[in-house]
């Protein structure tokens, strides 16, 4: 492994692959470049001079502006470079649509269900979805006994769990606030790896069941049983006699061969570090250009987490009607900081700046790596399935179980995400965590189930085979790290007022 890396020809900085000491001579570009200052694995220091005011460029993009003189061998961090974002941005779309999508002849396939709907599954499960939280709580006794009852048909595979989803939502709300929690519990369950859906509410709240069922699109709700708590006798009893009723429809489906274009998977990344850009998120998206390629559909979300990089994006939308959509979703998010009183560029996390992350130009140049150079061919609103082939942009923020649910929503069956700093959460549809670099990877195992940093040792070629083996291994059953451990969760977007 190579001691730094500048990922552009055009940047103004490299990144420390390992622990560097000041004094050390690195050859970078052709340059021999002695550092100033420590620089910790993941943090940039610069390989030019740098004049106060001046744009740093990483990744070929620029990441901000110098706050002071900058010599080369610098460390370039918080202490000398700061955002330049402001706020809503007039996009013009280019003149002509010159994005060609393309689509494989062929590729991998992988065991998984088929549905009825013709959609494609990655697990065989019952979910349990409350629709409020009030319910939350024997949401998790009614799945709890279920699975006892069932252990035969889940040893066996004939089923592959049955899970309850609470939350704390579904009363006290108004408008959309209240529209965008019936939408997401709508969106997960009409997602294919949900077999059988219990809806369990309670009787008296705002996210009344029939409204609820009313969502979820007609070709979905064969598979959906609800029951009001209030109005049962034994709700306990009644609920596990419709679970029952749902796992023995499930329990008849069958694993088969399936091509890779069936899948649609979310992109996610959380917790990044200086390394996310470098290897995790650039694995992602080289997978996201195959997928696409045969006709897959990968998400893309956290919007606010591509501010500062959305022209690239931007421009690979298919249409001016697509790049409207998606300019609107950007300046929106926008509005929506502004309109609160605070700042677009109220990010990275503590912990991406730990990771050497210095502002949010860099951390969206380093996320939207995940999408790859995939034309963008949808806009999706929050709790709206994707229903189209090709990479689709969805909205939802950059919080790490709002926009994993939100995939989920989509109809994603697989999530694939990266990240820095490590994390055990996982959600309904399997979560596949993705280090962006090894001492992550070797001090977590039982939370990472791929170690993006083999790229940098083994090539790209090498790593984008082992991952895509990884990946069709987990779609076809092979549990990830957070199902063993039992890390599935939901977090809903709560955005109005409280009652």
């Amino acid at each position: 492994m190579p001691q730094a890396l500048q990922v552009h020809a055009t940047d103004g900085v490299a990144v420390a692959l390992r622990p560097l000491a000041v004094g050390d001579v690195l050859a970078v570009g052709g340059t021999a470049i002695t550092l100033c200052n420590d620089i910790a694995q993941g943090h940039k220091f610069a390989v030019r001079a740098h004049a106060p005011g001046e744009a740093v460029v990483k990744y070929g993009l620029p990441i901000g502006r110098a706050t002071q003189s900058i010599a080369p061998g610098e460390h370039v961090h918080v202490h000398n470079l700061a955002t330049a974002l402001e706020g809503e941005v007039a996009y013009v779309a280019p003149a002509t649509t010159a994005v060609q999508v393309t689509q494989a002849a062929s590729g991998p396939h992988w065991q998984g269900y088929r549905r009825a709907d013709g959609r494609a599954a990655t697990r065989n499960e019952i979910w349990i979805l409350p629709t409020v939280g009030c319910v939350g709580l024997t949401s998790e006794q009614v799945a709890r006994a279920a699975e006892v009852r069932h252990a035969a048909l889940i040893a066996e595979g004939r089923i592959d769990g049955i899970l309850a989803f609470s939350h704390p939502h579904g009363c006290s709300q108004l408008g959309d606030d209240l529209g965008g929690t019936r939408a997401l519990l709508a969106g997960l369950a009409a997602n294919p790896n949900a077999a059988g859906v219990l809806l369990l509410g309670l009787g008296c709240e705002s996210n009344q069941l029939a409204d609820l069922l009313a969502a979820i699109p007609e070709s979905h709700r064969g598979k959906v049983r609800t029951l009001s708590s209030q109005g049962a006798g034994d709700e306990l009893a009644e609920a596990a006699a419709l679970v029952d009723e749902l796992v023995a429809l499930a329990a008849a489906a069958q694993r088969q061969p399936l091509p890779l274009g069936m899948l649609t998977v979310g992109l996610k990344c959380g917790g990044s570090d200086g390394f996310s850009g470098l290897t995790a998120n650039p694995l992602l998206g080289r997978f996201s250009e195959t997928l696409a390629a045969a006709g897959g559909t990968p998400v893309l979300t956290e919007i606010p987490e591509i501010f500062g990089a959305e022209q690239a994006l931007l421009e690979r939308a298919v249409d001016t009607q697509t790049f409207g959509a998606a300019a609107a979703l950007v300046n929106g998010f926008k509005r929506y900081y502004l309109d609160q009183g605070l700042p677009v560029s109220e990010n990275p996390s503590p912990g991406n700046i730990a990771g050497g992350i210095t502002t949010l130009e860099e951390k969206s140049a380093g996320a939207v790596q995940k999408a790859g150079t995939a034309p963008l061919c949808s806009v999706l609103a929050y709790g709206e399935q994707a229903s189209a082939p090709g990479l689709a942009l969805l909205e939802a923020p950059g919080n790490d179980a709002v926009s994993s649910t939100a995939l989920n929503a989509a109809g994603a069956t697989l999530v694939l995400f990266t990240t820095g700093r490590g994390t055990p959460l996982g959600f309904p549809a399997p979560t596949v965590k993705v280090a962006s670099n090894r001492t992550l990877a070797q001090a977590k195992p039982h939370w990472i189930d791929f170690d993006a940093s083999r790229a940098l040792d083994e090539g790209q070629d090498a790593a984008d085979a082992a991952f895509l083996d990884t990946l069709l291994a987990i779609a076809s059953g092979r549990k990830t790290a957070a199902e063993r451990a039992g890390q599935r969760a939901i977090a809903i977007w709560k955005r109005g007022v409280t009652l």
